[in-house]
């Protein structure tokens, strides 16, 4: 397995990316990310998956992108603004798929064990885990 981390490395991801799957945080550094230049990145005919956040998508770029082929088909969990009005293309595009924001669902059971746990952490005076850092974003 070939590992790549952090912006010097994203071109050689991408160069060998089939499908493309975004599930990254909104972030500054994240808004407009799947773009042109991105899409430009990856292998002709190229898929993406994107089920991070709706602003991280540029839409003219990846219609753009369709209509070159350089991406052959995309499924979008996630668009902006959501829902899409009815008069947007992606709804009539025959390479996009849309689906209603349904990524993810929560398990109640595991969920709750999660919750139980923070509680414990904090009633124990132990550190909590999975705090969200303000200052990154996520």
């Amino acid at each position: 397995m070939q590992c790549h981390a952090g912006t010097d490395e994203l071109q050689a991801f991408l160069a060998r990316t089939e499908i493309l799957v975004c599930l990254l945080p909104l972030t500054d550094s994240t808004r407009g990310f799947l773009d042109a230049r991105l899409f430009s990145m990856l292998p002709e005919g190229a898929g993406l998956v994107h089920v991070g956040r709706g602003p991280q998508l540029v839409d003219a770029d990846l219609l753009a992108a369709l209509a070159s082929g350089r991406i052959g088909d995309a499924v979008l969990d996630v668009t902006e603004p959501e829902p899409l009005p009815p008069t947007h293309a992606f709804w009539r595009h025959p390479n996009i798929q849309l689906t209603p924001h349904i990524a993810s669902v929560t398990q109640p059971l595991s969920a709750a064990e999660v919750v139980l746990d923070k509680l414990r952490r904090f009633e124990d005076g132990e550190p909590m885990i999975g705090l969200v850092d303000r200052a990154r974003g996520y």
